[in-house]
């Protein structure tokens, strides 16, 4: 078996081998022969852990048994995470399954389940050998997590035939260099759109997956109502509400549609008719708008990014809820002096920062998740010919001074969402600068 040792993620804790590969970014990483562990992760599953909280909590799912499943289980880390850290009488509720391929995966989880099982003793782990799209279809699902080496669309369309009428679906994505324009061919391929490869790819990326995953879900008489998404690291991520609603599903084009870089007269005009962005002086064009999925466009314009979700990605009131007091209690353990980690108060502490970092910004982020404008501060300097970019925090203090709306992005990059007007956004550019 080689050397063990115990690895604690969150409030939960695991045995690592060396049968184990730990460590592993992207999806050409992974080796199918071992129990494949990826600590890069972490922080996609505290916030699963903390969205599946306050989902139940909020009846979205009922009041009787959930049925969830892990479809690309790997470790198991992520369901285990959700029945030891969930609240005890949220966690009886659950009947979680973890599926994958790899069977000494499954084998190893569940010894795991057995040697560390749930603080509280409630849930129940099933394991189930096999290829995802299946075994999903047995049942009808509460909660369906897909989480591949790549592309998740071979697994989204069968994932979303197996809903129940209210389900939730998280979908990660490591193929980023096709979601981001990098690698076109695999972006159409895969996705059939185009993004361009500015700073905003990574929105724009995730924007793809959520169009993608609502016409899925359409063909299917459903609906999707983003509640987070997230670019982290190595992978896109994306969280959402999915209803039977053949009325709703019908309005899909409403919110697809189409992100133009450095737009023209014309271009801005048209998506201020449409409500896409705020009204505003045309003496200076803003960066980026959007433009519903009925603007003509040309197919060699390489401005253009493709079609994309164009409405709000994520819930004011469930992002709200990523608060450091409600991480803490669900997902860090204290120092103790007696601990089968070895670990010292400085370890714990480091974990403890780690763990609040995933969810930086996105209690802050809740108050503009319907906000228009996504700005990248140093994109925003350059395009104005201004010599240094301008803090973001001093950005939002200078834009709710005007009684709009500004927070902090959960965005890789120095950035804020805002729903003021392009004028006031270049007023405030221009009054944030030191002066000469």
């Amino acid at each position: 078996m080689g050397k063990v040792t115990i690895h604690l993620e969150g409030n939960t804790l695991m045995q690592v081998n060396d049968e184990i590969a730990t460590n592993i970014l992207g999806p050409a990483s992974k080796d199918s022969e071992k129990v494949f562990y990826n600590s890069a992760m972490e922080g996609s599953r505290t916030r699963s852990v903390i969205l599946m909280k306050n989902i139940i909590d909020s009846g979205f799912l009922g009041e009787s048994e959930i049925y969830a499943i892990d479809g690309l289980a790997a470790s198991g880390l992520r369901a285990r995470r959700w029945l030891n850290e969930l609240p005890a009488s949220l966690a009886e509720r659950l009947r979680v399954t973890i599926c994958d391929l790899n069977e000494e995966s499954l084998d190893s989880a569940m010894k795991n389940h057995l040697k560390f099982p749930p603080n509280h003793g409630q849930g129940v782990l099933i394991p189930r050998q096999g290829d995802l799209r299946s075994a999903i279809l047995d049942q009808g699902w509460h909660w369906v997590d897909i989480d591949p080496f790549g592309s998740p669309m071979p697994f989204l369309d069968t994932a979303i035939q197996s809903l129940a009428k209210k389900a939730f679906l998280e979908v990660s994505a490591t193929d980023t260099a096709a979601l981001t324009g990098s690698s076109k061919t695999a972006l159409m391929r895969r996705y059939g759109a185009r993004v361009k490869t500015d700073g905003l790819a990574h929105d724009s990326g995730m924007r793809v997956l959520l169009a993608c995953i609502a016409r899925s879900a359409a063909r299917h008489d459903r609906s999707i109502h983003p509640v987070l998404s997230i670019w982290d690291s190595h992978h896109l991520r994306v969280s959402v509400k999915v209803r039977k609603s053949v009325k709703i599903s019908n309005k899909l084009e409403e919110n697809l549609g189409w992100r133009v870089a450095n737009p023209n007269l014309e271009e801005v005009l048209s998506s201020m008719e449409s409500g896409l962005i705020p009204q505003s002086s045309t003496e200076s064009l803003p960066m980026h708008c959007f433009l519903p999925l009925s603007y003509p466009i040309s197919r060699v314009d390489n401005r253009i990014s493709g079609p994309l979700w164009i409405g709000q990605i994520g819930d004011c009131e469930i992002m709200s809820k990523f608060t450091e007091k409600e991480v803490k209690t669900l997902c860090i353990s204290n120092f103790k002096e007696e601990n089968i980690l070895s670990w010292n108060e400085k370890d714990f502490e480091l974990q403890k920062r780690k763990i609040l970092r995933s969810i930086r910004y996105i209690e802050e982020e809740a108050r503009v998740a319907n906000c228009e404008f996504l700005i990248l501060t140093d994109d925003l300097a350059s395009s104005q010919n201004k010599g240094s970019p301008p803090s973001p925090n001093k950005m939002i203090e200078l834009i709710e001074k005007r009684g709009f709306k500004a927070a902090r992005s959960h965005y890789s990059k120095p950035s804020f969402r805002t729903n003021a007007p392009w004028d006031i956004i270049i007023e405030c550019l221009n009054e944030s600068q030191p002066p000469i």
